[in-house]
């Protein structure tokens, strides 16, 4: 039986590690079902959640070289407007880029950083060689 990616099918949980739970699938496949897609909350620890034999419902995101990766958590139907996404709106405070002040600054591009380093740059080897010159004794040098 092939797999479809994308699909949602049973499966017995036939083994568990420290990194997430081999899940066997029908036509005798074996998916792995990584910790980070076990549950929607922080696993801890795969076996809180999962004892070896259970009989889960897995999705299928994926199939490469004969290893299939599957989620528990996104078998979940959820309620309109939450996502299993956990994206929380950025802070703006002491960024220094916020519009609605007016102190926004366009970003700088790679030739403006780059010029900047190599003027940087020159200004520290130029007063390196005007320190180190007279002390090794070479053209230029003291001589008392």
């Amino acid at each position: 039986m092939s797999i479809e990616i994308g699909s949602k099918v049973q499966g017995k949980v036939a083994g568990i590690t420290n990194f997430g739970a081999f899940v066997e699938l029908p036509g005798g496949t074996t998916g792995l079902v990584h910790i980070s897609e076990v549950a929607d909350s922080y696993v801890k620890d795969v076996n809180d959640h999962l004892k070896i034999g259970d009989m889960v419902e897995v999705k299928v995101l994926s199939e490469k070289e004969g290893k299939v990766a599957l989620s528990i958590k996104q078998t979940i139907d959820k309620p309109e407007g939450q996502s299993s996404n956990k994206q929380r709106p950025r802070p703006t405070q002491g960024r220094g880029n916020d519009r609605s002040k007016g102190t926004f600054k366009p970003r700088e591009t790679f030739e403006d950083k780059m010029s900047q380093f190599l003027k940087r740059s020159e200004e520290s080897l130029t007063s390196l060689k005007r320190n180190t010159e007279g002390k090794r004794g070479g053209r230029g040098g003291r001589r008392g």
